[in-house]
């Protein structure tokens, strides 16, 4: 058998005052200790609260109104235009352009001109010639030369000549609108000086 198991101060230390002081604050905070752990510390007090409050307090829950009924939109409208549908666009613009009784709405039915193949920004006038009393204007496109007079049609936009002068050929030009109408606007094709 093996002898009590004893704890001596080693060499050189005493028990001074500083351990007395120890043990005494030892022997103060053990009954301290030992209440705390048996008192409640008021936890039977909050629970008969809870229990009171929990059988007092009564759950109202309102009552969710009915949802609207939903009614899907049904498009009735089948024989007018749908706006996504390019080719039924395309249709009635047709449909309005043929009914349109405009004064100003070009003869489409008559034989096109040469000049009017090309666009206004591409011709260029590089002259005028006089002949028994008429004025031509000298129109160049494609290193070919086209005479001009007063009533001819030149550009894409049924551009008629209006006035043939020194420097200028004026045009009424017949375009369509956002709305589809017909509408005129003025143009000019000016003399280009030619560079020698």
């Amino acid at each position: 058998m093996s002898a009590p198991l004893s704890i001596s101060p080693a060499a050189g230390h005493d028990r001074g005052p500083r351990a007395a002081s120890l043990r005494r604050l030892c022997a103060l905070l053990a009954p301290l200790a030992l209440l705390s752990a048996c008192g409640d510390s008021g936890e039977v007090e909050v629970r008969q609260w809870m229990a009171e409050t929990r059988s007092q307090t009564r759950l109202a829950v309102p009552k969710l109104t009915e949802p609207k009924k939903f009614t899907p939109f049904i498009y009735s409208e089948k024989n007018e235009i749908d706006p996504f549908n390019p080719v039924k666009l395309h249709v009635a613009l047709a449909r309005q352009q043929s009914s349109s009784a405009s004064k100003l709405k070009p003869n489409l039915d008559r034989r096109r001109e040469a000049l009017e193949a090309y666009p206004l920004d591409g011709l260029k006038m590089v002259g005028t010639l006089q002949a028994r009393d008429m004025r031509y204007a000298l129109i160049e496109v494609d290193k070919m030369v086209h005479q001009v007079k007063l009533g001819n049609y030149m550009g894409q936009n049924f551009g008629i000549v209006t006035a043939v002068t020194d420097n200028q050929v004026e045009l009424k030009e017949v375009v369509q609108d956002a709305g589809g109408e017909w509408v005129e606007r003025k143009a000019k094709l000016e003399l280009q000086e030619s560079k020698k």
